[in-house]
């Protein structure tokens, strides 16, 4: 009796033993005297002692870094690129199978590709064109580890290190295409500003009263501002008394001019007087005097 018992109890502590429980995350590859029996998981499996054997792997996303590497780019500046790739295991049985350091592997792979890829780029690509380079990069990785089991989802630069000359470069670069943008907005500007005035200029020349206006106007705006002394030139045909002292001026010289001939005329001695070129008065007699002077 106690044998059977003891029996019983040697049975019950080998299949405890021979009970896994496996985690949602994890796959056993069971190999079966030697040979790859299959891959279990998860949830409880059952691991023969002595014929069975197995390795766990893990299926979970892997974060792993790339070091720093020194690459020159196709333009021949020396740089150093830092990166980070994510993969997983998609096939336990190719990990376990075909690769002795799968994590290793991938790492270095990783490091070989990115100074290969980086180095087919200019350093404006590296610096602007990060998302293409990035697609490429893992295209390139995946394609190669696929036979060990494993996906790279994505890989990602994320660090960019260049001399501190290029640096300055850059900088002076970069103000030298800030000005030349400035200047060209300030020349379409310009160039609007003329257009928009040439119109404004055949809209004014179109309308007769339309550039006296202007002036007006314009001389309202510069009023406004603090100057002691304001000259502006006003056209003669503004000013509302330019026609009567145009009309006038004829007549008046005209009257002068006959009296000064009648006072030549009717004074002989004094004809003589303007006609003597040593002469300095011209005498008038008493009665032109009257006349003159009234």
């Amino acid at each position: 009796m106690e044998f059977i018992l003891g029996l019983l109890f040697v049975m019950v502590a080998m299949a405890l033993s021979c009970l896994k429980f496996v985690n949602e995350y994890d796959r056993l590859v069971v190999f079966r005297f030697g040979r790859v029996n299959g891959v279990r998981g998860p949830g409880p499996v059952f691991i023969l002692p002595i014929f069975e054997t197995f390795k766990k792997v893990d299926t979970r996303m892997v974060t792993m870094s790339i070091p720093m590497q020194e690459v020159i780019t196709k333009d021949n500046i020396s740089a150093k690129t830092a990166a980070v790739c994510f993969f997983q295991v998609v096939d336990p049985y190719k990990v376990v199978t075909k690769i002795e350091d799968p994590y290793s592997a991938t790492s270095q792979i990783a490091q070989t590709t990115l100074r290969s890829i980086l180095g087919q780029h200019e350093l404006d690509d590296l610096l602007s064109e990060r998302d293409k380079i990035n697609a490429q990069l893992q295209a390139i990785i995946d394609r190669q580890t696929e036979g060990w089991g494993i996906k790279v989802n994505a890989i990602e630069v994320k660090d960019v290190e260049i001399p501190e000359s290029m640096q300055r470069a850059m900088a002076r670069q970069a103000e030298a295409e800030r000005e030349r943008r400035a200047k060209i907005v300030a020349a379409e500007g310009e160039l609007q500003a003329a257009e928009k005035l040439a119109e404004a200029a055949k809209v004014i020349g179109t309308a007769p009263g339309a550039m006296q206006l202007r002036q007006l106007q314009t001389m309202v705006e510069v009023s406004n501002e603090k100057n002691s002394t304001l000259i502006f030139p006003i056209p003669i045909e503004l000013m509302p008394f330019a026609n009567k002292a145009a009309g006038a001026a004829p007549s008046i010289i005209q009257k002068v001019a006959e009296k000064v001939g009648e006072v030549i005329k009717t004074s002989e001695p004094a004809k003589q007087e303007v006609l003597n070129p040593g002469a300095t008065s011209i005498p008038i007699p008493e009665k032109h005097k009257e006349e003159h002077l009234a």
